[in-house]
């Protein structure tokens, strides 16, 4: 089967799976059936083998799999697959997502931009008409007002008009294309800053909302948000490991059901905690950024206020630049007003997520469940393991990093999501976090952490054994892989954020080739006299024969076998047309006839006398 032909089987079998599962009512994106398909073929207790065409039966049980695995909405694995499409699918860094709202408002802005670049106003109503599109262009990329604002209207007006008078827009107009949209939004940035600057010397300001004291306020509401839901992910993750690690030696089969619905709560909600707290980085980034941008603003308010003085007239060299970082400062803050929407809006749609929990687990049952058992937090743990710590000199092959030994140990990129790989492996698939002050194993390039001592010991012993077994694990639960970041082995699953990165090419594998090179001998083009002589009795030697050629003459013959072998040629001149030319140029003119006739109204007498008089000139008196 072709990779054509494969292709089109899966986007049929993606197809039926979607329409099965719409018409039982349970409506499903392609990507999540996608993912869904793959994650079924992977789980070994399902029996499918990926090293052949799968047959017919094969791919009505995998429908039939999939669409069980689908309409299973009490289950919390399920919940967590779409927590992770879902993210994967809108998640993207704050400066993809400004770059991303300046590109649509380019193209939002674009008709009106066209209107004003491709205009061709000859008349006064024309050039008017032109003026206004220009003032509701510079209204609509600031952002400052509503441009059917009547008073938001006129303060705009009047600030183009301090910058770029009427007069001047036939001279505007006669500009390029590029050039045209270059001055637009160089207006723009100068009228924004004008207009800045006049609210915070109360003179205008119409339509200006105060961006800085939102975000003033924005900020500490949403991290304070994002912390609450945090932490309440947290104490549920506390829970289930308490629970979990209590239940593990039990081998009564309710409890190893209810230990591996636990497993599945657990990593719904780690998984939770692990995107709140990407949200929550990006919130802090955002305070950061606006406080820098505060400072930024009222410098640069305070340097402007001490150009003006009151003055009624500066250099254009003096204030444009600055109006220009105001406008940009104030771009930022509406940016940052974006983010910490997108991020509030995410937040709270991660919560649909996590409805299972009440569901599987209720108060009530949580708490007969946690009678005398300890709860511990990630940090009891770490604190109860920071003593212990991997002797090196205890091996002899596998190298071992520690944060005192080790430069920039913070960024180093630790598998499993920093949790202890070997509690996971022999402990069928336990999250426990690890203490990176243990050690980190170096293992095949890649870097272990561990929660004890013990831990790192019994996995140093075989690490590729118990690799294998988390692998296996992953098999069985897809979640796990991206929960653990197991794509490198499992690129079939990859999430669309990776795929989507400039980073996907790390994830291809290594291809080879015979390649050859060559190298141009010589590289410049050479500059070499053929007719030079360093040597001097050569040029006089030269210098001689020309001056005995001078004296010499050039004698040819022509013998009867070759007097008919030389080449002849002749030259025509085409016909060209002539015209001649008078000297002087002369005409005639007929005269103009003058013939009036009298008595024809009559008279007294009888009889009507008609008198012809010709007055018209002889042709010589012309």
């Amino acid at each position: 089967m072709t990779h054509s032909q494969a292709e089109s089987v899966i986007k049929n079998i993606i197809r039926e799976i979607g329409q099965e599962c719409a018409m039982k009512g349970q409506t499903v994106s392609e990507t999540l059936v996608a993912f869904m398909v793959k994650a079924v073929v992977l789980d070994p207790r399902n029996g499918f083998n990926v090293d052949r065409t799968l047959t017919k039966a094969d791919v009505q049980k995998l429908i039939k799999l999939s669409i069980e695995r689908l309409l299973d909405t009490s289950n919390p694995s399920l919940d967590t697959i779409k927590m992770q499409v879902y993210f994967d699918m809108n998640y993207i860094s704050r400066v993809e997502l400004i770059k991303e709202q300046h590109r649509v408002l380019d193209s939002r802005l674009a008709p009106v931009g066209r209107e004003i670049t491709d205009s061709r106003a000859r008349t006064r109503e024309e050039l008017e008409s032109v003026y206004r599109k220009i003032v509701s262009y510079v209204l609509l990329r600031s952002g400052l007002g509503s441009p059917t604002n009547i008073k938001v209207i006129r303060e705009a007006t009047a600030a183009l008009q301090s910058v770029f008078p009427q007069t001047e827009l036939a001279a505007f107009l006669s500009l390029s294309k590029k050039e045209k949209e270059r001055q637009l939004k160089e207006l723009t940035m100068i009228v924004t800053g004008i207009r800045l600057f006049n609210k915070e010397c109360g003179k205008g300001g119409e339509g200006i909302d105060e961006l800085p004291a939102i975000l003033n306020e924005a900020i500490p509401a949403a991290n304070h948000h994002v912390e609450i839901e945090l932490q309440a992910s947290k104490d549920l993750a506390y829970q289930y490991t308490a629970l979990i690690e209590m239940m593990h030696l039990s081998q009564n089969a309710e409890i190893e059901l209810k230990t591996t619905m636990l497993k599945e709560v657990l990593y719904n909600v780690r998984q939770h905690e692990a995107f709140l707290c990407i949200i929550l980085s990006d919130v802090i980034t955002c305070a950061q950024e606006v406080d820098m941008m505060q400072k930024q603003f009222a410098a640069q308010m305070e340097h402007l206020k001490s150009i003006v003085q009151a003055k009624t007239a500066v250099p254009t060299s003096l204030v444009y630049p600055i109006f220009i970082a105001l406008s940009n400062l104030w771009t930022s803050f509406q940016d940052e007003i974006l983010v910490l929407s997108f991020l509030n809006n995410l937040t709270i749609n991660l919560q649909q997520f996590l409805g299972a929990h009440s569901v599987i687990f209720p108060e009530d049952v949580m708490e007969s469940l946690l009678e005398d058992v300890i709860v511990k937090t990630d940090e009891e743990r770490l604190k109860e393991s920071a003593d212990s710590k991997v002797n090196p000199a205890d091996f002899t092959v596998e190298e071992w990093l520690f944060p005192e030994t080790t430069i920039n140990f913070s960024q180093v990129q630790i598998q499993y999501h920093g949790f202890c790989a070997y509690t996971f492996a022999v402990k069928d698939g336990l999250l426990i976090p690890a203490n990176l002050a243990v050690g980190i194993l170096k293992f095949r390039e890649k870097y272990y952490a561990f929660s004890s001592k013990e831990a790192a010991y019994n996995f140093a012993k075989n690490p590729e054994k118990c690799v294998k077994m988390i692998a296996e694990k992953a098999k069985e639960s897809a979640e796990l892989i991206q929960l653990l970041e197991l794509h490198q082995q499992f690129e079939s699953l990859a999430p669309y954020s990776q795929i989507r990165a400039k980073d996907k090419k790390s994830m291809k594998p290594i291809t080879k080739c015979d390649t050859s090179t060559q190298t141009d001998i010589h590289i410049l083009p050479p500059n070499i006299v053929k007719n030079y002589e360093w040597n001097e009795w050569e040029l006089r030697r030269k210098a001689i024969k020309l001056a005995n050629l001078r004296q010499k003459l050039t004698h040819s013959v022509q013998t009867n076998l070759s007097h008919m072998r030389r080449d002849n040629c002749s030259q025509v001149y085409p016909l060209k047309d002539n015209g001649t030319q008078t000297k002087r140029e002369s005409n005639t003119n007929v005269p103009k006839p003058q013939i009036f006739l009298a008595g024809l109204r009559g008279g007294t007498p009888p009889t009507t006398r008609m008198i012809k008089i010709n007055l018209t000139r002889a042709v010589d008196e012309t």
